[in-house]
Formats: structure tokens, sequence, C-alpha cells
């Protein structure tokens, strides 16, 4: 049995991210995950994610994006890597769907840079690019990808570089927390306590909360994403964007292929509620989600022959809002929580790492979570 100061349970995305700040901060920090992360297991692999600021969902959250953009870039600086391509996002729909409203609604807001470009010009600007006439692009150009295995490799490099300890293949099974002290069971029968201790377990927080007295309506879901071979000269990350099509019955979005990799595409929206515990069917197993992602490709790259190289299953785990749950326990404030991050988590995962450290050392954070408040399903 060993004490910390903190421990974290579940270390991907936002917890090792929290891991890091919390360790620099001189805590004696622990993580602790069921897994090795980066893995397969959760909502983190796939290789990319997009980054964008201008944000369809909300204004609320482009002050999160600015931070997590500037906390990415410092961590590439730390471990000397590239982390964020600067490949800029291209939003696609009808220009009074209420996603593209606040996409430049909140450019303008926050001053952000975008181009909001008629269909001939998105076709001049990108040939290998076709959307209907009624339709406009809202491209932005400082946005782009995130190398999301190897951002959470960074942030597992930097905390251990801190000081932090984490233990892999480490089920949590039982939590007790009292004011002051956090005792955590693992699987094989070992207990830890801390003082503190930040819930960041992706797909698992709804079953492992109910522990601590708390009933998130928190539904993991199954997803799909696919790579095609494509004409490089047109789709290579080079010259060609990350891009969502968001259409009146669907979302779909996508990246450029990076280093030969080929175009990835997936959809947004749909899927099936599933167990996490239980595996997942793998890609191409459920009727329809093939020939889905194709007619996509049809419809906006009409003239490239698309050859499917491989795909991929994930998970979401939604609230009923598709609102992030950042926040402290109700009844423990020495417990913050995150969850619940809809499928568009990712690209804030340094900003929400740090500022559950903050929840953490401080009870408050300089960025503004009341609309992240887990008290609006209780």
């Amino acid at each position: 049995m060993g004490k910390y100061d903190v421990i974290v349970i579940g270390a991907g995305s936002m917890g090792m991210a929290a891991g890091y700040f919390l360790s620099k901060s001189g805590k004696k920090t622990l993580l602790l995950d069921a897994f090795n992360p980066p893995h397969d297991h959760g909502s983190h692999h796939g290789e990319t994610r997009i980054i964008r600021y201008a944000y369809g969902e909300g204004h609320e959250y482009v002050p999160f994006a600015l931070r997590a953009r500037d906390l990415w870039k410092e961590l590439a600086q730390n471990v000397h890597k590239e982390l964020l391509l600067e490949t800029g996002v291209i939003n696609v729909g009808e220009k009074d769907d209420p996603f593209i409203k606040n996409v430049i609604s909140s450019a303008e807001k926050f001053n952000l840079p975008l181009e909001v470009l008629s269909a001939d010009k998105v076709h001049k600007k990108w040939s290998g690019l076709k959307i209907p006439e009624d339709f406009v692009g809202c491209f932005e150009p400082t946005s782009g990808v995130l190398k999301v295995e190897e951002c959470v490799s960074a942030f597992r490099e930097m905390a251990m570089r801190e000081g932090a300890e984490i233990r892999t293949n480490s089920k949590v099974t039982k939590v007790d927390a009292k004011e002051n002290e956090v005792t955590i069971t693992i699987a094989d029968g070992t207990r830890f306590t801390a003082n503190a201790a930040i819930f960041s377990v992706g797909a698992w927080a709804r079953e492992l909360l109910k522990q601590l007295d708390l009933e998130l309506p928190l539904n993991p879901i199954r997803k799909t994403f696919a790579w095609y071979d494509v004409e490089e000269d047109l789709y290579s990350s080079n010259n060609f964007p990350a891009f969502a099509f968001k259409l009146p019955d669907s979302c779909y979005y996508g990246f450029p292929s990076i280093d030969g990799t080929g175009l990835k595409v997936g959809r947004h929206d749909t899927g099936e509620s599933i167990d996490p515990n239980k595996d997942k069917l793998p890609f191409g197993e459920v009727s329809g989600e093939k020939e889905d992602l194709e007619n996509i490709l049809d419809k906006f790259m009409p003239h490239q022959q698309h050859t499917l190289k491989h795909g991929k299953t994930c998970m979401y785990t939604m609230t009923p809002d598709e609102d992030f749950i950042i926040d402290l326990h109700p009844k423990y404030k020495n417990i913050a929580i995150a969850a619940g991050f809809s499928g568009h988590g990712f690209k804030f995962a340094s900003a929400v790492g740090e500022t559950l450290s903050n929840l953490i050392l401080k009870g408050k954070t300089d960025l503004d979570i009341k609309p992240f408040s887990l008290q609006r399903f209780l």
C-alpha cells in the first residue's frame, strides 16, 4: 500500500496530461491505467485527431481550444517532436446550419483567421474536393491535425521526467473516499491511498463513479473510421486540409494523407451503444458502414477512385447534450472528474489535464468550466 498526494485513475489523454502537470507542480503522483497507454481500448487511438478553434459546438469551447493549442506546442518543444500539423481545417455545410453559423461567429468573436468560401472557390482551391452549390466552406488555416498516440506518449515521457509513477495493466476495482483521503484498490488487491484523486476513465466512468454515489448519464458507443488509397498530389497533407462535412441529417470528418498513409474518413454522428468491457465488432462487421463512408467520398470527392486500405473501431462516451463533464465531485472536493467527451474531446486534452490539475491544487481553474458542470445531470 503506497501513499501519494494525488492518484490519477485513467492515464489516457486527459489523465496523462493531468499527471504531468501535477508532477511538475511537485506533487507525488501515481497514474493507474487498466491498459498500457497509448492503447487501442479507448478513444485516443487511430493516429490522428482534428484540432480546430472556430468551434461549431459553441463559443464556450474556444478559450479551451486556444489554451490547448499553446500547450500542445509547448509539449512538442519539450519532447522535440512534431505533434501538431497545421494542415488547416475546412468545415463544409449550409451557411444557415447552426454548426456553420457557430464556426463563423466564434471566429468573429475571438478574432480567429477564417475564410468563408463559396462552392466554386472551394473547388478552385482544392481540385479534389467538390461541394454542393448551396454549401460554403469555412477554412481555418491555422488549425490542423494532432498525432494522438505520439501526444499521449509525449505526456507520458514528460510525466515520468517530472517524477510521476505510472502503473499500467492495473484496473481499478474499488474506490473509497473520505474528505481528505481516497483509497484505490486494483484488480490484484493492491491498495493505494492519496490526499486527492482524478477520475478520467473514459467509457468506464459511469460504472466506476457509481462507487462515489454519482449516477451520470454516460453512454459509450462504437465508432468506426477507415483509410483509403488516394492520389497523393490531390490529398496529401502538404496541400489538402482536414475536413468536416455537416449535412442536414449527418456529419462526417476526415484527414488528408499524412506521409502516404491514405485519406482517413469517419462518421461523427450515430453509433451503437456498447459495453466497454466486451470486444467491439471489427470495422465492416456492421451492415452498411463501409458503404456509408464510400458514399460520402463519392459525394464530395467524386472523381477519385477510393480503395479501402483498412478500418478501425474506437469508442465515444456520450453525454445527453454532447458537452463535456469537467468538475469537482459535489461531496468530495478532493476528487476531480473528466468524462463524457462525446467524440470531440481529444484536441482539448492538454488543457483539460491542466484544468484537472488546477482543480486539485487550487480548487479552481483559470478557464471557465461552468458549462461543463456535472450538476446539470444531478
